[in-house]
């Protein structure tokens, strides 16, 4: 069963500081872009965990000097009084709004232990190089800045009681951000619904699911194993050996769709690479509107100014396989790999990602502009596939899901 437990969070002491504070994870954006979103914010937490936007023009993001800022940066903000630690350990539950669908996770501290044991269950492998960087940012600072995203089956009782909970009390914190989705936190101050919380996910929930934060849930751990083997007095209590994530039921998740754009046809002409995907779909003309799939193993192609519909012919992915029967996988098998010559998506440069979050019409732009020649876009994975792939210890192709919103980094950090 799951280890999920309440914490002492730091977190701001106001609503005002909170809206200044709060920003999108490290990994959404570019140092360039993190400057413009901090900029006459002083209080962002960006000067934290993108603390190269304070340094001298051209630093190496992963130097000594950036770290060291980050860490300059983290104590000031507690100096200031802009971060402040709860005095009791205790959970808090974290919504989201966006479209009108608004979502309710816990935030509390899941074990390193229960990453190591497959408690916590993932689906995306990671790349060393971004568990690396988390790693020795949270070795500088001693405090998991940035949640993950977890999920986890739905428990009645526990959305009893967060539904108790925000139907009768305001929120600590409420607002909506500058791309329009709202936040709202509340922090659990009863002992007794706290302990029944912690019981509950003991007892109720065998599992865990990384939807969002593959890296920063591996570098947890790896910090975890590295405090633990330096403390010669280590009991396993101690707070390295857990860290921060937000654990929402899977009923109210939404993933949606992640596409591709392709830079070439592999010297095919736009006739060839029509009669080589006739061996494996049934193409269908849309017109000059965009068309969106509308069910599984159906896509959409945008390719000379016209979309496509492309309907998979049965044979071409199996029902009874996690992997095979994943669209991307259709599509990697049949169009990128067997058509296009795309081998490996996590290395080719012939290739990009487009979240779904940025519509359709990120696709027509950028073929239309030259950049790419061809775009597919994706029917979304589902929850039920996500949980069905991690629970069979398989692993999704790259760039299969997006969770949308992202959570706000600094709405409450925990310190290892």
């Amino acid at each position: 069963m799951a280890i999920v437990k309440p914490f002492k969070g730091l977190r701001t002491p106001s609503q005002e500081i909170c809206e200044e504070l709060a920003c999108l994870p490290y990994d959404v954006m570019n140092s360039e872009e993190a400057a413009q979103m901090a900029a006459g914010k002083p209080r962002s937490l960006l000067h934290v965990t993108r603390a190269e936007i304070d340094c001298p023009a051209g630093t190496d993001i992963h130097s000594e000097t950036v770290y060291n800022k980050s860490v300059e940066n983290f104590n000031m903000f507690q100096d200031k009084g802009w971060l402040v630690q709860d005095e009791d350990a205790k959970f808090y539950i974290y919504a989201q709004t966006m479209d009108g669908r608004t979502q309710y996770g816990i935030v509390g501290c899941a074990a390193c232990e229960d990453y190591v044991n497959g408690i916590i269950k993932k689906h995306e492998l990671t790349r060393p190089d971004k568990e690396e960087d988390r790693m020795i940012l949270t070795r500088y600072v001693k405090a998991n800045l940035e949640p993950v995203f977890f999920a986890y089956k739905a428990v009645p009782e526990i959305d009893a009681i967060v539904e108790d909970i925000v139907k009768s009390r305001k929120a600590d914190y409420d607002f909506v951000a500058e791309d329009g989705f709202g936040h709202h936190f509340w922090a659990i101050n009863c002992p007794d619904t706290n302990k029944r919380l912690e019981e509950l996910f003991a007892t109720k929930v065998p599992y865990t699911y990384v939807a969002d934060g593959h890296h920063r849930t591996a570098a947890a751990a790896r910090i975890g194993a590295e405090f633990s083997a330096k403390n010669p007095n280590h009991n396993g209590t101690e707070e390295y050996n857990f860290f921060m994530a937000v654990h929402f039921p899977d009923h109210q998740l939404k993933i949606i769709d992640y596409n591709r754009v392709v830079k070439d046809l592999n010297g095919l002409t736009e006739e060839q690479l029509m009669a080589k995907l006739g061996e494996h779909f049934t193409v269908e003309d849309m017109g000059t509107e965009i068309y969106h799939p509308a069910k599984l193993h159906e896509f959409s192609m945008y390719l000379g100014g016209r979309w496509y519909k492309l309907t998979a012919k049965p044979g071409s992915y199996d029902d009874n396989d996690p992997i095979g029967v994943l669209d991307v996988t259709i599509l990697s098998n049949h169009v990128l790999a067997d058509i296009l010559d795309i081998q490996d998506l996590r290395t080719s440069k012939r290739i990009d990602f487009v979240g779904g979050i940025r519509g359709l019409g990120e696709l027509k732009r950028r073929v239309d502009n030259g950049e790419m020649k061809v775009a597919f876009a994706l029917y979304p994975v589902s929850m039920e596939q996500l949980i069905n792939i991690a629970d069979t210890g398989n692993i999704m192709p790259p760039k299969t899901t997006w969770f949308e919103p992202k959570l706000r980094s600094g709405m409450v950090i925990h310190k290892i």
